[in-house]
């Protein structure tokens, strides 16, 4: 086993370092365990059609809470840990790399740190859980730094503090690099894009790379089965959603001029609120010469309509 250390001077070169090999937070997606992306929305940063994501004020503020955490570990373990400032790179699975928050000095061990505010997380670590996609991370770590030991430290909404531990398994290991390894030679490396599905993240990648509408009509013979299965699932849809309104009409009667219900375990708030979107109707009495198509933005627009049959 011969282990790679990737320099890098900033947070672009990383980027840019990170877009040829399956990263930790990607593993959990190539095997339906990340709730934020999907294999398609990895596949489709790997091979360069979408861009990768870069961070949001979230990430930021995890990042600048990540050193406080580490001390924190220190503090309630009695353990040292340093910083890793390189993208570690294995022979052994030559599409994997690693970013590791912290390593363990004098064990073979090394720190994940995460932050969050999520009540469902927050939950599981009552329960002494966490996600599993935090699990396929720290595996996938495990794999590329051959460490026997990972712990994991978290600070959920800024008051609870927790360590959990994951001791190196092969089995998992064995399992997790093989898919990884699947993923990256039958999608990334011919550029073959895997099975889309539902998720936001797919439904995100498929609108970025299909930006432009040409003048051409697509011929897609063969797929009935598609458009079969789509109607019957709009068709539930307008059942459930009309299901759910009769419902809510039903209890906005009960409740007439009041603003707030409960009932059992249930609240219901009915109140009038402000928005900020403009009312048309009211700036066109007021303003009938104004024009909208100034500030009108373009979207790609999918509709799927049905042919009566003649009878």
């Amino acid at each position: 086993m011969a282990i790679k250390k990737i320099p890098y001077a900033d947070h672009d070169e990383w980027l840019e370092i990170r877009k040829n090999y399956i990263g930790g937070s990607d593993a959990g997606a190539i095997i339906g365990l990340n709730p934020y992306s999907s294999p398609y929305a990895v596949w489709a940063e790997k091979v360069g059609f979408v861009p990768g994501f870069e961070g949001n004020t979230k990430t930021k503020v995890g990042s600048y809470l990540e050193e406080f955490v580490a001390k924190m570990f220190e503090e309630e373990t009695g353990k040292k840990v340093q910083r890793c400032n390189f993208t570690l790179v294995n022979d052994d699975f030559p599409w994997a790399c690693a970013n590791v928050d912290r390593m363990v000095i004098g064990e073979d061990a090394i720190l994940e740190i995460k932050t969050t505010n999520s009540f469902v997380n927050t939950k599981k670590f009552k329960q002494g859980e966490y996600p599993d996609q935090w699990m396929v991370q720290m595996t996938h770590y495990l794999s590329v730094t051959g460490k026997k030991k990972a712990y994991l430290a978290v600070l959920s909404e800024c008051k609870d503090f927790r360590i959990f531990e994951l001791e190196r398994d092969e089995s998992e290991i064995n399992a997790l690099m093989e898919a990884e390894s699947k993923f990256w030679n039958t999608y990334v490396v011919p550029i073959k894009a895997p099975p889309v599905d539902g998720s936001y993240s797919t439904t995100e990648a498929v609108k970025q790379i299909f930006q432009t509408a040409d003048e051409y009509t697509a011929d897609l013979n063969g797929m009935d089965h598609l458009l079969a299965q789509r109607k019957i699932f709009t068709d539930l849809k307008k059942d459930t959603e009309t299901n759910i309104a009769e419902i809510d009409n039903q209890l906005k009667v009960l409740m007439g001029s009041a603003s707030k219900a409960v009932c059992g375990n249930y609240s219901i708030s009915w109140k009038i609120q402000n928005t900020s979107g403009l009312d048309r109707d009211a700036i066109r009495r007021d303003y009938p010469s104004f024009d909208f198509s100034k500030y009108a933005s373009q979207a790609r627009v999918f509709r799927v309509t049905e042919k009566r049959s003649k009878s």
